[in-house]
């Protein structure tokens, strides 16, 4: 996907504060955190929604939640909370049509979100 800036961030053409990279994704610092810890963890195959999660690429997803759990214990917030946040779709507030999601902590998340 020549257009797709998460694409162009995972192949190292546009540069990312990384936190954390392997064959499968790349996790990365907001560019506008909306807490004192914010990241993203994206696929590293262009997927462009949950919608299309299947059989096949469902492995890259569990894998992603791995690396979630990992990142979350070495930044310290694991045992403080966080939130786990994906869009889907435009009235879902998806803004990049490659599936992404972001984890916020480092303070206290209010509910409703918005």
């Amino acid at each position: 996907m020549a257009e797709c800036i998460f694409c162009k961030i995972a192949e190292g053409s546009i540069p990312s504060k990384k936190i954390y990279e392997d064959d499968m994704v790349l996790a990365f610092y907001d560019i506008s955190p909306e807490a004192p810890v914010h990241f993203l963890v994206i696929p590293k195959k262009h997927i462009s929604s949950v919608n299309e999660v299947d059989e096949e690429n469902s492995k890259i997803i569990a894998h992603i939640f791995t690396v979630i759990n990992k990142i979350v214990k070495e930044l310290n917030i694991a045992e403080g909370g966080y939130r786990i946040v994906n869009n889907c779709g435009v009235d879902g507030g998806q803004t990049v049509n490659h599936m992404h999601f972001h984890v916020l902590g480092g303070r206290t998340l209010q509910w409703p979100p918005g």
